[in-house]
């Protein structure tokens, strides 16, 4: 099942302009709230309508604001979950399940509903009202009626954001259970980079309304190529810089010159460093800096410090480093220390606007 998104819609002084295609996947919209993943959503489904472009689901158009194409909601063969799974409260189980079925013969009813209850383990619960429910048990039921209606696209928004961290990773195992058994595409929007490095294989980074072209989610942590992407990926450094050649540049932020492992392109305008890739070294050598120690804050199982390098531009508050390392590795430092700090060619990250 093809999906293929290709739209704009201007609320405002926001502008949506999304493009990506999704195959019999689980696709993640990685993005910060606000940066337009829901609304897409909703074009999709048909909740919304974009002002212009054009949505394809399996060679059917959905939406083409050319050829005046805008298929309603309940015609487009979707399935959206909301983050609250918007169950009706003043029906079953069984209701809400049947409630997408009401054109269906009552026979064929029952043997779906019948097979919905055993393929998301609520039989037994026919009757209980969604307040009488588990968050778990909810969240089946809501997926048990988008299967119902046997679209061949579900989109999830934000399903676990709204839940304790124990909870959370309950819910998410059967999710991800239950998606493995479904034939079709499935769309997942979330802010949490963790939840989409375990549950999707490729992700589709949004900022500020913009998509970035669709990646494989071990190449957004390993390469992300916009600031926009090392910022979602969980990238807490990051330095405007000046390249001075193939494989150098200037982090004007910090006043140093940094070796890179990989080519700087032409048009790399910043580069970041992931906390945990700095370290502490005995003195001067390859993309080594003195740095006053500004903060020491222990953390669960490591140490987090604050360091500054010596040479930072006055003022500057992204010139403040980000390190976090094994207690026993920073054991002894102290705030207002001064330290060497190192980082590998390798793990300096080259990136674009």
């Amino acid at each position: 099942m093809t999906l293929s998104v290709d739209i704009r819609k201007r609320m405002g002084e926001f502008l949506l302009d999304v493009r990506f295609e999704a195959e019999n996947e689980v696709l993640a919209l990685l993005g910060s709230s606000g940066c337009g993943k829901s609304v897409t959503l909703k074009c999709v489904a048909g909740v919304m309508a974009p002002d212009e472009g054009r949505i394809v689901l399996d060679g059917r158009v959905l939406f083409d604001s050319r050829e005046g194409i805008d298929l309603a909601p309940q015609e487009r063969g979707v399935g959206l979950l909301f983050q609250n799974y918007a169950l009706f409260p003043n029906m079953t189980v069984a209701g809400n399940i049947l409630s997408v079925l009401r054109r269906e013969r009552r026979d064929r009813r029952r043997e779906k509903l019948a097979a919905l209850l055993e393929t998301f383990y609520l039989q037994g619960l026919e009757s209980h009202y969604p307040s009488q429910l588990s968050g778990g048990q909810q969240q089946r039921v809501a997926l048990a009626r988008i299967l119902a209606s046997e679209p061949g696209l579900i989109m999830l928004d934000e399903p676990l954001s709204a839940l304790d961290s124990y909870l959370r990773w309950q819910l998410e195992t059967e999710l991800v259970r239950l998606l493995e058994r479904f034939e079709g595409t499935t769309l997942y929007v979330s802010h949490n980079r963790s939840e989409v490095y375990r549950i999707c294989r490729r992700v589709c980074v949004m900022h500020q309304g913009l998509s970035e072209p669709v990646c494989d989610v071990a190449a957004l942590f390993e390469r992300p190529g916009t600031l926009a992407a090392a910022l979602l990926s969980g990238c807490k450094n990051y330095s405007r810089t000046e390249r001075i050649d193939t494989h150098t540049v200037l982090a004007m932020d910090w006043g140093i010159p940094l070796t890179c492992g990989a080519a700087v392109p032409e048009d790399a305008r910043y580069i970041g460093v992931r906390a945990h890739y700095f370290s502490l070294c005995d003195g001067p050598g390859e993309n080594a800096f003195v740095c006053a120690v500004q903060r020491v804050a222990e953390d669960v199982f490591e140490t987090i410090l604050t360091v500054r390098p010596k040479t930072a531009e006055p003022g500057r508050t992204t010139a403040n480093i980000r390190i976090e390392r094994p207690k026993e590795a920073v054991r002894g430092i102290r705030e207002g220390d001064e330290v060497w700090v190192a980082v590998r060619p390798k793990d300096v990250m080259p990136l674009r606007h």
